[in-house]
């Protein structure tokens, strides 16, 4: 039964690929492209280790992966691109490994920040910035104040990202709002509430893309996916392709969002 479901979930997500299709342009007037697109960038170990390589070489070349990604998102006129790059839970992982995956955002922007102004592309983090190393923490802080005036893609990393903790840390801070007579009980509301979490500012995802077959959230914007289009891959996070995310975004295109109503006769 789980086998039949699960290929049932995933055959919905695949786009037949016919002539018609492959000469469609994706950004015609008539295709919506969603604004904000979430990456669950998942795989990279598997990935290594189905070719015996070190753990940190799956990370390596996920780190091109992201490039490549970066590049297609702003030229199809994605406004929001935001990678889970590191969770609160991963801190459980090996000294080595965890080691490598902080050092990757300082190596990424040293080589990459330059042809990234020149784009407009503006770079933002969510997370708390408590235990990240201070080279990568300041290279973070370089590279999102050189890009705080760019107008066109922003880019954003989830570091140290847990979506629970940052639940319980807008919660606190309203706390202590109430506590201190700034703010009253009937003025918590959604969007009120949301101007407290660290994506205040930004739109909820349109779309949620997870690679390597898993199917779950894994603790990323618990918030912030009450809404959101879900689209899994099997494929691994060094795999995944520029034509991934266009078959991604056109699965997308295909679905009707109702946010709970009820739209075209459809229940």
């Amino acid at each position: 039964m789980w086998k039949n479901w699960r290929q049932l979930v995933q055959g919905a997500q695949k786009t037949k690929k016919t002539e018609e299709q492959k000469g469609t342009e994706i950004l015609s007037p008539s295709a919506h492209v969603p604004a904000h697109v979430a990456i669950i960038m998942d795989g990279n170990g598997r990935w290594a280790k189905e070719r015996s390589l070190p753990r940190i070489m799956g990370h390596r070349q996920g780190m091109q992966t992201v490039k490549r990604i970066v590049r297609k998102a702003d030229a199809m006129g994605i406004k929001i691109l935001t990678l889970y790059a590191f969770s609160t839970e991963n801190w459980k992982r090996p000294k080595d490994e965890v080691d490598y995956l902080m050092s990757l955002p300082q190596e990424y922007l040293a080589t990459e920040l330059d042809e990234l102004i020149q784009r407009n592309v503006q770079i933002r983090m969510v997370g708390k910035e408590e235990r990240i190393p201070s080279s990568t923490l300041e290279a973070i802080v370089t590279a999102r104040e050189k890009t705080k005036e760019n107008t066109g893609l922003i880019l954003n990393f989830a570091l140290n990202y847990g979506g629970r903790n940052e639940i319980i840390d807008a919660v606190q801070q309203i706390a202590t709002l109430i506590q201190d007579k700034q703010l009253t009980i009937d003025e918590i509301t959604e969007e009120n509430f949301s101007h407290f979490l660290y994506t205040a500012n930004l739109p909820d995802p349109d779309l949620l893309i997870r690679t390597s077959g898993e199917l779950r959230i894994s603790n990323f914007m618990l918030w912030q996916l009450a809404y959101t289009e879900l689209w899994f891959t099997d494929c691994y996070w060094p795999d995944f392709t520029e034509d991934d995310l266009e078959e991604a975004v056109r699965a997308y295109q295909g679905r009707s969002r109702r946010f709970g109503a009820i739209t075209g006769g459809r229940s």
